[in-house]
């Protein structure tokens, strides 16, 4: 073979291995940028929300039924100190991630504020309250029944707001996309014939003092940074209850339209 034939054969083998190379690197390219845009599309699909609220609200148990599950009785009556996942997913392939802040004010439980609000922050979040009607607990360590009245629970229940309230207006300032808020008024069934005015209470406008922190988190946040829904819900409602029961509804739909799942 001559020098010149010699010299097409490696100029085409040279051709070959870069078109190789270059298909390669183009694989390698198109592959490192997947992690990025499936991790985009599930968390478009799997949003994460946080569930905070003082503790004896009934946000375990508000968990539970958005994502179908059951904890144990002994659970939800002493509460948990660390922080719980649930999951929820829909026969149309979307769904949420839930993140059960702790209602404890322990090092546990400003250690999950950090990380939803912080180090992996959500796009939604679910406030839990309770009117005044949370269960009473006594500290770790403590024995006996608990007591409290309904003006000390409000007041307790404004003072956990006053913490969470601050991490969420850091987190939306630093967001480049809406974050929702819902107000879920639980315990509906305790309080049947005064849902509206309930409602009304943890409403902006409304002029009571949970409303005033909240329009003072709006003003922090930024109007257009935040939006803000109150929706009550019974979780303790049977089949009998038919308008209690359709209260979760309204609020699982309400989750999703904020989403983007309908």
């Amino acid at each position: 073979m001559n020098a010149a034939r010699l010299g097409k054969v490696a100029l085409a083998g040279s051709g070959k291995a870069a078109l190789g190379t270059g298909l390669a690197g183009s694989a390698i390219t198109a592959l490192s940028g997947a992690p990025g845009q499936v991790s985009h599309v599930f968390r478009r699909r799997f949003p994460t929300v946080a569930v905070t609220g003082m503790t004896g609200v009934g946000k375990t148990r508000l968990a539970d039924r958005l994502a179908k599950q059951a904890s144990s009785e002994a659970s939800l009556e002493s509460g948990s100190a660390t922080m719980e996942r649930r999951s929820r997913r829909t026969s149309r392939l979307h769904g949420f991630r839930l993140r059960v802040v702790p209602g404890d004010n322990a090092a546990t439980r400003l250690g999950a504020l950090d990380e939803v609000f912080h180090d992996d922050p959500v796009d939604g979040v679910l406030h839990v309250v309770a009117y005044g009607h949370a269960t009473p607990r006594r500290t770790a360590g403590v024995s006996g029944a608990a007591e409290a009245s309904r003006e000390q629970q409000l007041a307790a229940e404004l003072e956990d707001w006053s913490i969470t309230a601050h991490r969420i207006a850091a987190m939306c300032v630093r967001r480049d996309k809406p974050v929702w808020l819902v107000i879920v008024v639980t315990k509906a069934d305790l309080f049947a014939d005064d849902i509206d005015e309930a409602v009304r209470y943890y409403s902006p406008g409304s002029g009571s003092p949970f409303a005033a922190k909240l329009e003072e988190l709006r003003s922090l946040a930024g109007g257009a940074r935040l939006s803000v829904d109150v929706l009550p819900v019974s979780t303790a409602a049977g089949k009998g209850d038919k308008d209690l029961a359709q209260l979760l509804t309204t609020l699982e739909k309400r989750m999703a339209q904020l989403s983007g799942h309908s």
